[in-house]
């Protein structure tokens, strides 16, 4: 798909493209006659947000859609790309990228126009398509190219799942079905600080300012939550997941090395063999180590809803290794 001819419906260049003009639409994304709106396992990346985008592509693929949300001609693409990536519930995430509003992704991609397709794994973009797609080609990358991108993901070590976000009554949540339940929920005032953090990349910060919440208010579950997953990726959001792996198969009686594994199962939404690894670990004997598993578990233990069975499984093993 590489090799398409590039047609762009908008030019970065300077030039005043008349077709594109004709074709803009005043209506946001989401309203009647805008374009599909993200959801589901569709986001909007900016400036701002990109890195953390790519850093996540060392956990799940990533479909990158460089477009204009105002170009009617682009909405059937990116609706169709969009209801693919959901019914795939997390193995794959579509960003979309206004290249309008974002000059300088479209630059360092060096692409010129919109539309344009990209793959991207542990941080590397493939380009797979410039220009508009036939209805035959659309339906090959739907169909074809979508599914061998998870595959090649897989090979290389990137299978974890894409977390579910968005609007969950958007036109492109519609089609991820049950999965709706973990739909993102309104950012409360007091945690907009550490949201912010959190969206612009400084999973730090954001777990600073979490913490921050927590003082005021030590029942706070969401905020216990978010600042365990902010912890998670300032730890591990950048780790080389195949380098990770091996040192953990070549040290299986390191802490630090089953710890990291470990961060990198929890990131990639494999919960059950996190706990696994680490309550195996104890299992086997490393007695000495039992506080920073401890300390690690518990901070494992908030992201999981609290009905969660295999939550409730890993506290009771927990609670029987410790004494």
């Amino acid at each position: 798909m590489a090799d398409q001819q590039f047609n762009p419906g908008v030019s970065l260049a300077g030039a005043v493209d008349l077709e594109a003009l004709k074709h803009q639409v005043k209506a946001e994304p989401g309203q009647a006659g805008g374009a599909p709106a993200a959801g589901g396992y569709v986001i909007d990346t900016t400036e701002n947000t990109f890195q953390a985008m790519v850093q996540t592509s060392a956990t799940f693929p990533i479909l990158l859609l460089l477009w204009v949300p105002t170009d009617d001609r682009l909405f059937p693409m990116a609706r169709a790309l969009g209801d693919a990536v959901n019914a795939l519930n997390g193995k794959i995430q579509l960003s979309r990228i206004d290249i309008a509003s974002n000059p300088s992704i479209a630059q360092a991609l060096q692409v010129q126009g919109a539309p344009a397709l990209f793959a991207l794994i542990g941080g590397r973009p493939m380009p797979l398509l410039q220009g508009l797609p036939g209805d035959d080609e659309l339906k090959q990358l739907c169909d074809e190219v979508i599914p061998k991108i998870i595959q090649a993901a897989a090979q290389a070590g990137v299978s974890g799942t894409a977390p579910y976000s968005g609007d969950p009554d958007s036109d492109a949540a519609k089609s991820a079905g049950a999965a709706g339940a973990g739909a993102a929920q309104q950012v409360p005032p007091e945690h907009a600080e550490a949201h912010r953090l959190a969206e612009e990349g400084d999973y730090a910060g954001a777990a600073a300012a979490y913490e921050h919440v927590l003082e005021m208010n030590p029942g706070d579950a969401l905020a216990a939550r978010e600042r365990a997953k902010a912890l998670l990726l300032a730890r591990s959001g950048q780790a080389n997941v195949r380098e990770v792996r091996a040192a953990g198969a070549a040290a299986p009686d390191d802490v630090e090395a089953q710890l990291a594994v470990a961060d990198i199962d929890m990131i990639g939404g494999q919960i059950q063999d996190a706990f696994d690894r680490l309550l195996d670990f104890l299992a086997a004997g490393h007695k000495a180590d039992i506080e920073p598993v401890r300390k690690r578990l518990l901070e494992y233990f908030a992201i999981p809803e609290p009905t969660d069975e295999r939550l409730k499984r890993a506290r009771r093993r927990l609670a029987t290794l410790m004494y």
